[in-house]
């Protein structure tokens, strides 16, 4: 085993080598374009992801390489714990999207924004925008280890042992305490976003992911899938929950199977397949299958 990083924005983790599918080629390039292949699925293929995507990386993120073969890694993520593996996450992703881990540094940044451009040079260009020499558009929930700042920029470790600039307006130190509306703040960027299975980046999140996706920027290491947050968070009466809290969703004699924040409006999530993050009262068809709440 060896240990190594994502080394592309945002790489989309498989079931196996053989679970993509002609349209995913965007997703499983060497230069994975994750936002085209997003746009590029309507519905029913987004429904075909059930039993082939499972979760995703995002930059910089560390993974533990197992084995490999054709051009794929068997990998797992630690910073994504999972009830499937005591050391991570488990699953595939093309061996392209690895490389170095970036070099030891002290006090990690997290991507607060849907995403930002990480630059050669620091600029005078806000978060977002062109700055000089873009190297990469990095995605919300992207953790780097900072290493200088100047004017307004934050200098990061990169993946190839390199560094890069980051504009200190779509950054947060991952140490800062947090509140319960900063969950709520950071999940209602995402107002609108079309949900997508696997999804724990800005270009499309399952309800699991936003809420593992806003605990990493926060500065919380919890588990990826709704069932184990479940399991591994405090529990609160249902009748106690508060907003930025989390409520689980289980059929009788199953597992859970959705999570979402509370909000005064009711419930923040990433609904399912074919519908928008959205938050909105809690209706009485989810309701009936409410069975507990947790605090980060």
């Amino acid at each position: 085993m060896k240990v190594v990083a994502a080394k592309v924005p945002v790489s989309t983790v498989w079931t196996s080598p053989e679970a993509p599918r002609a349209i995913d080629a965007p997703a499983i390039a060497a230069a994975p374009d994750v936002a085209a292949w997003a746009k590029s699925m309507d519905t029913e293929t987004r429904l075909g992801l059930h039993g082939r995507t499972l979760t995703q990386l995002l930059y910089g993120e560390p993974v533990i390489v197992r084995s490999e073969r054709d051009g794929w890694s068997e990998i797992v993520a630690p910073w994504q714990p999972s009830s499937q593996d005591d050391l991570g996450y488990p699953g595939w992703v093309p061996s392209a999207h690895l490389g170095e881990l970036p070099e030891s540094a002290t006090a990690p940044v997290a991507v607060t924004v849907p995403v930002t451009l990480l630059t050669a040079e620091p600029g005078s260009a806000g978060a977002g925008s062109a700055g000089s020499g873009p190297l990469a558009e990095l995605s919300f929930g992207t953790v780097l280890s900072s290493i200088d700042h100047t004017d307004g920029f934050t200098r990061v470790a990169l993946a190839d042992g390199s560094s890069g600039w980051l504009a200190d307006d779509a950054l947060r130190a991952v140490d800062t305490p947090a509140t319960p509306e900063d969950r709520l703040r950071l999940g209602a960027l995402f107002l609108g976003l079309e949900y997508l299975w696997g999804g724990t980046s800005a270009y499309g999140l399952d309800c699991s992911g936003l809420i593992h996706a806003v605990s990493r920027v926060l500065g919380q290491r919890i588990p990826r899938d709704a069932h184990d947050q479940a399991d591994a968070l405090e529990s609160v009466p249902i009748d106690e929950a508060q907003p930025g809290d989390l409520y689980f969703f289980a059929r009788p004699g199953k597992q859970v199977h959705h999570v979402g924040f509370v909000s005064p409006e009711g419930m923040l999530h990433a609904s399912e397949t074919g519908k928008r993050l959205e938050n909105e009262p809690l209706l009485p068809e989810r309701r009936a299958t409410l069975v507990s709440a947790a605090r980060l």
